[in-house]
């Protein structure tokens, strides 16, 4: 029940029911928001007077201020023809280059600004046209607060009567759900401030950075305006924390129940700076059966060109969707975000990462949609929602350079035993608290998983590249529950590479490490299947990729 309903019942004859003031209150801030994108009248602080940008919110990262702008009416320019300019508090300028522009919602773009390496201590940061002798900013100020990653709710995605919000900064025990009670969800107008948040309903699950809450019956009753709800801000605890996170996701799985014509099986996966991979692990996993991917692009560089191929890729019908995912060390959140945004069009979803290649190793048949094939045999079942296959990890297998022709050619000695294990799930079956450790869900009450042996079907994970790609892994490492590797801490973890230490060294003899067993079976598979009968060439290379 919303927290405001007693307080209804008492003053019902003294004001209107607060849910119509609030659906009164949202029309009213609309019809405003209309009038600004219509009729902004310039000032000296804008160079855009035609296209006026909005800053709504500065977010504060470790090595760099992510931006987020209101324009759903225009595109940014490139990140090569804007600059941002950092003032402290002396007033002083400091010019960084931005890093990357991206388009975040329907409703919003992020800019990502590099932190200065001279001075951490700033008071505003601003952006401006590279080269503008003015120095001018581009945009109109809403709000001057520059916020912290470390206490902030980034996230809110509607699913059926709730809103599920993720937050950073709940320091909630990891790999366990916690106690709902002590927590709270608010919901208010974006852009208004201090008393912001005026509707509060009590949460349903906690677990980790995900909190589970009650939809207020205000908010159901703009189910099917989109734009309306986007202009609901959400926050929770029992103290109001900060909060960018805009209600979000009231699609058909809300007014339309369950749709019909599910894919069978969709993949999940999270990315940084790994555009070069992604052609080769779609291609093979469309051909053993993915029909629908979700990639969580988590801050890749403008030069990566991840959007490219993304699109490249949904062009040529492998329907492959980008989701700008800005928010460092949230792998875990991120594929509960995916299952959620998953459950309306998948039956199963594999979460894995793209050096993981699903392999049967004794099919000696026709191994086209062989994984569809896996989970459709046990979608019927009454107790199963999870599937779990074992990983062998391979090393650099004596390379110096990245191979060309792709991992799955190039990499080719591994170590003997396996570890740990990646999953596939149906997220009808996945518990409320959306909890996960990254290669697992917790699953709803009666359904549990099934282990798939080696000799039937194994994950080729192609963990230990040549150094050149591996020492990426230093800068960060995507779960949430994982220490970064430059920390010296956690040095006996399995996420630890036996003897590495915090620094991103090339140990001596890398490339011959990690070669316990040499395994050419997906290698061969490929090369016997997959290449071109006159060029020799696999469907995600082009000539001038190939090897001498």
């Amino acid at each position: 029940m919303d927290s405001f309903s007693d307080q209804r019942r008492k003053r019902n004859h003294l004001s209107p029911p607060l849910f119509l003031s609030f659906s009164i209150l949202l029309s009213l801030f609309l019809f405003l928001n209309h009038f600004h994108y219509s009729f902004h009248s310039p000032t000296s602080h804008s160079l855009l007077i035609s296209t006026p940008l909005r800053l709504h919110r500065r977010i504060l990262f470790p090595h760099h201020v992510l931006l987020t702008l209101a324009n759903p009416h225009h595109t940014l320019p490139p990140p090569t023809q804007l600059q941002c300019l950092f003032y402290t508090p002396l007033n002083h300028l400091h010019v960084q280059p931005v890093l990357s522009t991206d388009r975040f919602d329907q409703f919003r773009s992020i800019v990502r600004c590099p932190l200065p390496a001279t001075s951490s201590n700033f008071s505003a940061v601003y952006l401006r046209r590279r080269g503008d002798p003015g120095g001018g900013t581009l945009v109109a100020l809403d709000n001057q607060t520059v916020l912290s990653w470390n206490n902030l709710a980034y996230e809110a995605e509607l699913d059926g009567d709730t809103a599920v919000v993720f937050v950073k900064g709940l320091n909630l025990r990891p790999h366990r759900i916690s106690d709902p009670t002590r927590f709270q969800c608010h919901f208010g107008l974006t852009g208004s401030q201090n008393a912001a948040f005026s509707i509060t309903t009590k949460a349903v699950t906690v677990a980790q950075e995900v909190v589970r809450c009650s939809l207020p019956h205000s908010i159901k009753n703009y189910h099917d305006k989109a734009e309306e709800i986007s202009q609901i801000t959400v926050t929770v605890s029992h103290e109001v924390m900060p909060s960018v996170a805009r209600v979000d996701g009231y699609t058909a799985r809300n007014n339309g129940g369950a749709r019909k014509n599910k894919h069978e099986l969709c993949a999940c996966t999270m990315v940084w700076n790994q555009a070069r991979a992604l052609r080769e692990w779609v291609m093979y996993h469309s051909w053993l059966g993915v029909e629908r991917w979700f990639v969580y692009d988590n801050n890749s560089d403008a030069d990566d060109g991840i959007d490219g191929v993304v699109k490249d890729l949904d062009a040529k019908g492998y329907n492959v969707s980008r989701v700008t995912w800005p928010w460092i060390k949230t792998q875990e959140a991120g594929f509960s975000h995916c299952a959620l945004k998953a459950k309306e069009h998948c039956n199963w979803v594999a979460f894995f990462d793209v050096d993981e290649f699903f392999h049967f190793p004794n099919e000696l048949g026709d191994r086209k949609n062989a994984l569809r094939s896996v989970v459709s045999n046990l979608s019927s079942s009454n107790s199963v929602a999870e599937i779990r296959t074992e990983c062998r990890s391979f090393g650099p297998s004596g390379l110096r350079t990245h191979p060309k022709r792709g991992v799955s050619l190039g990499y080719t000695c591994r170590v003997r035993s396996s570890e740990r294990h990646k999953s596939i799930v149906r997220p009808e079956m996945i518990d409320a608290s959306l909890l996960n450790v990254v290669h697992h869900f917790e699953l709803r009450e009666g359904y549990g998983h099934r282990n798939i042996g080696e000799g039937s079907m194994v994950v080729n994970h192609y963990k230990y590249q040549v150094w050149e790609s591996f020492k990426a892994k230093f800068h960060r490492r995507a779960a949430t529950y994982v220490v970064d590797w430059h920390e010296d801490l956690c040095r006996g973890s399995k996420d630890r590479v036996p003897g590495l230490g915090t620094q991103a060294v090339e140990p001596a003899n890398w490339r011959f490490r990690f070669c316990e067993v040499w395994d050419t079976g997906l290698r061969d598979f490929l090369l016997s299947n997959f290449a071109h009968p006159v060029t020799g060439l696999m469907p995600w290379e082009t000539s001038n990729e190939r090897e001498d």
